[in-house]
């Protein structure tokens, strides 16, 4: 899928959320830049960082989210 396609489905999606959902996405998308620049600055300081799923969070109406956690590796002699 193309970026401007990802962009348009985005767009599309969020014309059907209510305030609450479109207030949380917004918080999700910052939180996940802030998440990938820590990633990048660990990446540029020596190490390698593997984002892995460790459970998933349920809530009622079949809805779900990933949660993470971070395996990070120092390679030897750096």
């Amino acid at each position: 899928m193309t970026r401007t396609r990802v962009k348009e489905r985005t767009e599309e999606l969020t014309t059907e959320m209510n305030d609450d959902q479109k207030s949380a996405i917004r918080m999700l998308a910052n939180d996940l830049h802030r998440l990938n620049q820590a990633v990048m600055r660990a990446v540029e300081a020596g190490l390698s960082v593997e984002l892995q799923r460790t459970a998933r969070h349920h809530a009622e109406g079949g809805y779900w989210g990933d949660l993470l956690m971070p395996i990070v590796v120092k390679q030897k002699g750096a």
